[in-house]
């Protein structure tokens, strides 16, 4: 059973819908809705949406007497297509799921059964800036919301608009709640975070807020950002990097491909060469920095040679943790209508991916074996150090949100060992 003004809210998709999931939990118990299940949706690939159809015919047999309400950017998609489902109760736009009008709307039953607004009309993020999380000891800081670009495969800004950034003093305010409750780490999150600013007076960058948030929050020991796009240097983010050990020395890049033709017809900002010098230009700044990558396995029109000009910049650009999906056509998108692949290339690509990202993890992970790190513990004395490795540490029981000081001995799999380092001053 859900708790009193806490009900369960189920999360797919990124980082942004997780940030989303606690504005929602919030709001949702404090307007006094009861025996309610959310499903906060995702649309990047059809498994998520298939995943979250699953969950909501589960959720029905468990819960039949629950109000299942389907909100996120595939709910805002197509919108009927969920509401046409026999278990759903509600469906909520991605706007109208941090406004808490819509939560005080479905407590006193007065909500309709689709309640979806046009979110393309929207100019401003949600104000909703959450001060505290349910089970995560990092936190998740919306920084800003949509994005500007239009890829060939990407239908995400259709659920969630055009970019709009936070203003900077809303971001450090709700920086400060969340150090003031005991966060020790942020991760400045949103759909586009290299975009931030562009919409702003004076169009700031994402390296100018960085700076500000570290040197406005010197108690905050630990930042940490999300996906970034290669296509837009940014000289003062490369330079915080530098200078300032507490932005974490992992980078996540929006990658997607390796070949410079797929890039095009992806209708990407970046080539090849773009991505390199950027992990590049990163590594000089900073020798101890990690990389992850999204990237796309078995787009239209990829050939055996493209795909393994994408096995190659993976490596040459030092990639360690690869996120791979492989691609799923989404309607209404220009890829859908490019010549597809035949889906079993699509799986023996995307498994070729998993198995060179595995095998740039272990040797990434190699390398640190006998170095020192600094450990927020997670649950289960396991959590991740600076660079974002998995660490486990080899001792009695450390309570979550601890940050330790240790030495690495091991790698175990994809997990490394480790034991405390003695404070001997």
């Amino acid at each position: 059973m859900a708790r009193r003004n806490h009900p369960e809210v189920q999360t797919f998709g990124c980082r942004l819908n997780i940030w989303e999931s606690e504005v929602i939990r919030e709001q949702a118990g404090a307007a006094g809705l009861q025996d309610a299940i959310i499903v906060n949706t995702c649309a990047v690939t059809a498994e998520a949406e298939r995943q979250a159809r699953q969950a909501i015919r589960k959720a029905r047999r468990t819960h039949p007497h629950a109000q299942i309400i389907v909100t996120g950017c595939a709910a805002q998609i197509a919108p009927d297509s969920w509401a046409a489902m026999p278990e759903v109760t509600h469906v909520l736009g991605n706007h109208d799921k941090l406004q808490q009008r819509s939560w005080a709307q479905l407590a006193a039953g007065a909500a309709p059964d689709l309640l979806v607004h046009d979110i393309m009309e929207l100019r401003e993020t949600a104000s909703h800036m959450v001060d505290h999380f349910i089970g995560h000891t990092r936190a998740f800081l919306q920084v800003q919301q949509g994005c500007d670009h239009r890829c060939t495969f990407c239908v995400i800004p259709y659920g969630r608009g055009n970019n709009r950034s936070s203003p900077a003093a809303d971001i450090i305010a709700a920086a400060r709640q969340l150090l003031a409750n005991g966060c020790d780490e942020i991760v400045l999150s949103g759909v586009d975070i290299t975009s931030w600013g562009s919409d702003i007076a004076g169009r700031p960058r994402l390296g100018n807020l960085v700076r500000r948030l570290l040197k406005e929050l010197p108690d905050l020991q630990r930042l940490r950002l999300s996906s970034l796009d290669p296509a837009e240097p940014d000289a003062e983010l490369m330079d915080v990097l530098a200078d300032d050990p507490r932005l974490m020395p992992h980078l996540h890049i929006s990658a997607q491909h390796g070949d410079d033709l797929i890039l095009r017809r992806m209708k990407r900002r970046h080539l090849r060469r773009d991505i390199i010098r950027f992990c590049d230009e990163a590594r000089r700044r900073r020798p101890d920095v990690a990389f992850g990558a999204d990237i796309i396995a078995g787009f239209p029109t990829e050939t055996e040679a493209a795909h393994k000009q994408t096995m190659a910049m993976v490596k040459d650009a030092g990639i360690s943790y690869l996120h791979v999906f492989p691609y799923s056509p989404r309607p209404s998108t220009p890829a859908a209508d490019m010549p597809q692949l035949d889906g079993a290339v699509i799986k023996q690509r995307a498994a070729d991916l998993r198995q060179l990202g595995s095998s740039q993890l272990h040797q990434h992970l190699d390398k640190l074996v006998g170095s020192t790190d600094s450990l927020l513990v997670e649950s289960g004395n396991v959590g991740h150090g600076k660079n974002f490795a998995k660490i486990r540490l080899d001792q009695p029981f450390v309570p979550a949100s601890s940050i330790v000081e240790v030495k690495i001995y091991q790698r175990d799999q994809d997990l490394l060992l480790a034991r405390a380092v003695e404070d001997r001053g």
